[in-house]
């Protein structure tokens, strides 16, 4: 098989990763990919939003299967257009991608069908939302989100009318998420633990993946502003076996079968990131796609062929094979450039990553990278992804912080205590 897998991050070079492990692929490419996948793709320089340059490309190859990384071009609708093509591509199409693409369509669909979730209302201007958050509606904290896609970073928590203002400007009036701010909710607050639940689905049934934990705060102890994701951790140490299976339950599959009914057969993965509370499981928001980087530490532990994973979903018979998964823990933990998630400097010289890249002990997985002059230089906020197994989530943990000190960059920065709070000690 020929296999194009779309994007440039720490995901997709973690999925190239574990198709590369396929004995039925004989060809990888990843359009455009990063300075990671280049060591085991073609890499090409096709954007991952120009879905007339993918699907031409993959028609000239002949590419025999193409996996979407991002959100974006599956919410522009590029499995349609492959489809259109006779193109095998997994992900869901764009009506069912609008889970992800529209917050104020997930919420109305989760109200409409008893999906548990944050209380919330929804404003179409600045002076809509000012009305709303001064007339205590929603009570303090209050969530602020950018309606549309805003790469992870269009949510804000709001402890007061002040901050709750601000959040308003910068999204409505600033425009810093662009588009995807002309809408806006403001939610309840929800108190708990958070949780990543992943899985694939064909339409009709869905087979859960291993249960993940992201850390999306900036700085340690959760502090600081919401990025695309500092860390994650494999399995989640706060989802036991009964409550996992009353995530699928109660809200995966309900989903799964609601878009249905509603003419939106959902193909491909389907995300929702929880709050796990005194009330029970409740969906803080829904993706279309794989996490980043909570993929990161699930390759790692996914022992099946995952070409049969897509497969099963695309030819609609995802329950008939197990998915298998190593009993040990993962880990990732995100090196970023100094700044992120707002203003940071690219082209800083990266050290020490050939001695860590030929360590047994850890795996790192490529995103914000390129090579220049026979060297790596940093071209993004999150540059690389830190990961390894372990016996213990601590033994995983361990190494990963022993090579991630081996790495520097100018302005480096990463959490150091992703997978070491004492409640998440496995």
């Amino acid at each position: 098989m020929k296999v194009l897998v779309v994007g440039s991050g720490g995901r997709e070079h973690a999925l190239a990763w574990k198709i590369s492990q396929s004995k039925k692929v004989k060809k990888i490419f990843c359009a455009p990919g990063n300075a990671g996948t280049a060591k085991i793709a073609e890499n090409k320089s096709i954007a991952a939003n120009d879905i007339k340059g993918l699907k031409s490309f993959a028609s000239k190859e002949k590419i025999d299967l193409t996996v979407v990384g991002p959100e974006e071009p599956l919410t522009l609708g590029i499995v349609d257009e492959f489809e259109e093509k006779g193109l095998k591509i997994f992900g869901p199409y764009k009506i069912s991608a609008e889970i992800e693409g529209s917050k104020l369509f997930a919420k109305q669909f989760m109200k409409r069908h008893k999906i548990p979730t944050a209380e919330y209302r929804t404003a179409a201007s600045a002076d809509e939302a000012r009305q709303i958050v001064r007339s205590g509606e929603i009570p303090y904290p209050v969530v602020i989100k950018a309606d549309g896609l805003a790469g992870g970073k269009g949510v804000m928590i709001c402890r007061n009318e002040i901050k709750a203002e601000e959040a308003i400007k910068t999204i409505m009036e600033e425009k810093k998420f662009g588009e995807a701010g002309n809408k806006i909710l403001i939610e309840e607050f929800l108190r708990g633990k958070e949780a990543s639940f992943i899985a694939v689905s064909d339409g009709v049934k869905l087979a859960p993946f291993v249960t993940t934990m992201d850390h999306k705060a900036v700085f340690d102890g959760d502090k600081g502003p919401n990025t695309g994701g500092m860390g994650a951790i494999s399995p989640s140490p706060f989802i036991s076996k009964d409550l996992f299976n009353e995530v699928v339950k109660d809200i995966m599959f309900p989903t799964i079968t609601r878009l249905l009914e509603e003419g939106r057969k959902y193909k491909g993965v389907l995300y929702a990131g929880l709050m796990l509370t005194a009330e029970g499981p409740k969906v803080l928001e829904f993706n279309c796609r794989f996490g980043d980087p909570e993929t990161q530490p699930q390759m790692l532990r996914m022992k099946s062929d995952i070409i049969d994973v897509f497969m099963a979903a695309i030819n609609g018979n995802v329950l008939d094979k197990e998915i298998k998964w190593s009993n040990k823990a993962s880990g990732c933990v995100v090196l970023t450039s100094g700044g992120y998630p707002t203003q940071y400097e690219k082209d800083k010289v990266i050290e020490g990553l050939e001695e860590v890249e030929d360590s047994k002990d850890c795996m790192i997985f490529h995103a914000g990278t390129k090579t220049k002059n026979s060297k790596y230089y940093t071209d993004g906020g999150r540059v690389l992804n830190v990961c390894a197994t372990g016996k213990s989530l601590k033994e995983a943990m361990d190494r990963i912080y022993s090579s991630a000190a081996k790495v520097y960059f100018e302005a480096i920065h990463y959490r150091r205590d992703i997978g070491t709070t004492k409640e998440e000690q496995l």
